[in-house]
């Protein structure tokens, strides 16, 4: 069994950056990809971004893309989503996801954290 565990949350002006770290236990994660997602209350968990097990490749929501950059180390058996130029519409909880499964933008990844919360103040 993996447990993820997400960190680095809080409360940020706009314009603003946060890094968020996902931390794996249980098992190594190296080869499984990983993916971060965002939920605010009363809507559906939106997609953000997405690493491979290797990290070469990437793909980001069409709101996030040129601001937030998505990255791990399979040594340290982590992941990290770096966040630039918040706005408060990106204000949620954001999710860190993993599973052997390829789904990439589908919510439908076998482990999950627990959640953080950011938001942005305007």
């Amino acid at each position: 069994q993996v447990q993820l565990v997400e960190s680095g949350g809080g409360l940020v002006q706009a314009g603003g950056s946060l890094r968020l770290s996902c931390a794996a236990s249980g098992r190594t994660i190296s080869s499984y990809p990983m993916a971060w997602f965002r939920q605010v209350s009363g809507k559906d968990r939106e997609f953000v971004a997405f690493i491979s097990g290797s990290g070469s490749n990437t793909d980001y929501g069409d709101s996030v893309k040129g601001r937030f950059t998505i990255s791990r180390d399979n040594a340290r058996n982590t992941g990290s989503l770096q966040m630039n130029s918040l706005k408060p519409e990106d204000t949620a909880v954001y999710y860190c996801s993993a599973g052997p499964r390829s789904v990439v933008r589908n919510p439908s990844y076998a482990y999950w954290g627990q959640g953080t919360q950011v938001t942005v103040s305007s």
